[in-house]
């Protein structure tokens, strides 16, 4: 096995197999992923900060399977950041990396880390969420005009309760709509909160869209997927590669673009291009976080 060291802000971090191929179909390696995640960290970076991390990694390539890490490896670098916070109906604290710099960035990509999948609150307030992400899961042959529809109902379901939507490309088969939230609720009221406007806004659209988990009752309509909303969920990062063929990237858009913008319409060969002619969508999304309140009270 082949080795080489890169030196990032005075760490240096190892890297084993450069050569390896992540992505067959295109021939992307291991070397390319730590790259593109070292490409886009000035974007990215922000919104990983402070917020525990899960990682889908793929040793071997996303041809073999690949696994789920939720809990840091004792083994890691004393220069790598993790935080302890309890594990979901346990108080036992479990530690979680944390990704605030391109280092850790770089050491989690030679790790086969191929998505970064990012709490909804922070490491520091884990059970009031400063996020909430309504997952938008087509059935096979939806249109791509029908997902566009169900997006935009969505944005203007939050909308109406004074909350302020952001969208992003998955890199799978949907789209993400994001609201920044001020981090004053807790989790077990805006989780159940989100449930209930998105069934309201499915019963007034029956045949498109749908809120039932059963796969086998959903038919041919969309599913409005708020499971994400529950303590310790998370959701696919800003930026983060998907273990798919063509490497597509998970992409803020702004809403304007969403007319132009399959959800995998981003991908590693892509992606540096965009950002060297459009900066980040969601740069300030923090600037739009507002209270809950009125969320919980029109759901109630």
């Amino acid at each position: 096995m082949s080795h080489t060291t890169i030196e990032i802000d005075d760490r240096e971090v190892t890297v084993s197999n450069p050569d390896k191929v992540m992505y067959p179909g295109e021939g992307i390696t291991k070397q390319d992923v730590i790259d593109h995640y070292r490409g886009v960290a000035d974007v990215l970076l922000p919104h990983l900060a402070d917020r525990p991390l899960n990682l889908f990694r793929s040793p071997d390539g996303i041809g073999a399977s690949g696994f789920v890490q939720q809990h840091a490896d004792r083994h890691v670098p004393d220069w790598v950041t993790t935080v302890e916070v309890p594990a979901r109906g346990d108080d036992r604290p479990v530690p979680h990396l944390l990704c605030q710099d391109e280092a850790t960035l770089a050491y989690v990509a030679n790790l086969a880390g191929l998505e970064l999948h990012r709490w909804l609150a922070t490491a520091t307030a884990p059970t009031r969420p400063d996020l909430l992400v309504v997952d938008l899961d087509p059935p096979d042959g939806a249109s791509p005009a029908d997902l566009r529809h169900a997006a935009t109902a969505v944005r203007a379901m939050f909308a109406d309760v004074g909350l302020v939507p952001y969208v992003q490309t998955t890199g799978g088969r949907g789209y993400h709509v994001v609201v920044p939230l001020d981090g004053s609720a807790e989790e077990d009221a805006v989780r159940p909160a989100v449930r209930a406007l998105a069934d309201r806004l499915a019963a007034e659209h029956p045949d498109r869209l749908t809120t039932e988990q059963r796969k086998n009752k959903r038919g041919d309509r969309i599913f409005l997927d708020t499971n994400r909303n529950g303590y310790a969920q998370t959701a696919v990062a800003p930026y983060s590669l998907r273990a798919r063929p063509g490497a597509p990237v998970a992409t803020p858009i702004d809403w304007n673009e969403l007319a132009n913008a399959t959800p995998d319409h981003y991908r590693l060969p892509n992606i540096r291009r965009r950002l060297a002619q459009k900066p980040d969508p969601w740069q300030h999304i923090r600037r739009d976080a507002r209270s809950p309140d009125q969320l919980i009270a029109q759901a109630s």
